[in-house]
């Protein structure tokens, strides 16, 4: 029950982000929606590292010198996944005109949700595997550690849901529909986390590589979209701020209950 809670967490957050659409009657101010991004951003990055990386590193401590390595490799291989998925999956930004991806007939809708559940993959699969590594008896992994990553990500999914479902309203979507739209984008984070913490219990030697990729993966999201997204405008400053919050508040988090 505790590992079924830890995946579902980050889907809650999401959809009670989504449900704003029922509470806002305007579009979030591109202010808020800065803020929000920095510190879905600071959260991710801070999650990456204290998670997944440092654990992955530890993990091959046997490795002597060379215990950078497995992370090393995940980690590219992570970055290398999420530019592949970018340039195949067709998406749309929600500040921008032009759809990234191969070319598609999908509506404007389709593709603004298809982006937002583009980064949460690696975030499904990250919660997957710490928990993969948790039911592995791996020491550098505690039910309280798992949980703080996946309560982190649930944290920062809050301001996700709200990003997805309040533009799909602007674009006069119906309030039901923009929620819906909002919980979709969401749906493939427990899916990808079942998916990984199933595959891993297979090839627990791999774990180190899995967590750096879901790190890797993270890590690109944060870097390719988020960053512009929280730095564009006047006051950009808000979004570093944030993301400095978001970062500050998952360190916490991690070393507290890890």
């Amino acid at each position: 029950m505790e590992i079924f809670w830890g995946i579902l967490i980050p889907f809650l957050g999401t959809s009670l982000g989504a449900a704003c659409v029922f509470f806002m009657k305007n579009t979030l101010s591109d202010l808020v929606q800065r803020a929000l991004t920095g510190f879905a951003a600071g959260v991710m990055v801070a999650a990456s590292v204290w998670s997944l990386l440092i654990p992955a590193i530890e993990q091959s401590q046997n490795m002597g010198k060379f215990s950078f390595l497995p992370a090393f490799v995940g980690f590219w291989i992570g970055i290398l996944f999420l530019l592949i998925l970018d340039h195949l999956i067709p998406h749309l930004h929600a500040k921008s005109e032009q759809a990234e991806g191969i070319k598609s007939q999908l509506s404007r809708t389709t593709m603004m949700v298809l982006a937002v559940t583009l980064h949460n993959i690696p975030e499904g699969m990250a919660v997957g595997v710490i928990y993969a590594g948790f039911l592995a008896g791996n020491t550098q992994i505690t039910a309280a550690s798992a949980f703080a990553l996946s309560l982190g990500i649930a944290i920062q999914n809050f301001p996700e849901g709200a990003i997805i479902s309040m533009p799909l309203r602007a674009e006069g979507e119906k309030r039901s529909k923009a929620f819906l739209g909002g919980v979709l984008s969401g749906i493939v984070e427990p899916i990808g986390a079942v998916l990984t913490l199933l595959a891993a219990q297979f090839i627990i030697p791999a774990l180190p590589y899995l967590l750096s990729f879901a790190a890797g993966a993270m890590l690109y999201v944060v870097v390719e979209e988020m960053i512009p997204e929280m730095s564009q405008g006047q006051h950009s400053n808000v979004g570093t701020i944030f993301f400095a919050v978001g970062f500050s508040i998952m360190m916490v988090l991690d070393v507290a209950l890890g």
